[in-house]
């Protein structure tokens, strides 16, 4: 843990960072990258997981719009970019040892490529899984042939 997230454990309520100081803090794992949980703002509903790398973090919280890396295009991806279902910024939050992002997250329609509102629709239990919601849109409505 770094010296500035332990100095935090002992800091006053309302404590600010400066942004730059915040995100050579944050815990970047070996390919500069730190996982990103969306979470509808207003629900609590737990949309999706993806990872940001430094530019994608600095980028959502300038600019309000969320903003990952695609690990399998090897670029920025911005939430909605092909599929229009865009994901606003309420607030962000790090975890107590710098290695997790919880983003509360305005999604408007699916947040999953499979035309479901959540990634998390496969319920699991001690005899298996079972998909436990429908998609709301159909993937080929969404990107079309882009996937």
């Amino acid at each position: 843990m770094s010296e500035l997230f332990k100095s935090l454990e002992s800091a006053p309520r309302g404590e600010r960072l400066a942004i730059g100081e915040l995100l050579d803090a944050v815990h970047w794992n070996g390919d500069g990258l730190v996982p990103a949980i969306a979470q509808q703002h207003d629900s609590g509903e737990v949309l999706m997981m993806a990872w940001m790398n430094r530019r994608a973090l600095e980028e959502t919280l300038t600019s309000g719009r969320v903003c990952y890396w695609s690990r399998s295009r090897a670029r920025l991806w911005r939430k909605g970019e092909s599929s229009g279902q865009v994901q606003h910024l309420v607030n962000a939050r790090l975890d107590c040892d710098g290695d997790a992002l919880l983003l509360g997250v305005d999604q408007r329609g699916p947040a999953c490529h499979t035309g479901r509102r959540s990634c998390f629709y496969v319920a699991l239990d001690d005899s298996g899984g079972e998909v436990d919601a429908e998609p709301l849109v159909d993937p080929a409505t969404l990107y079309g042939n882009a996937r």
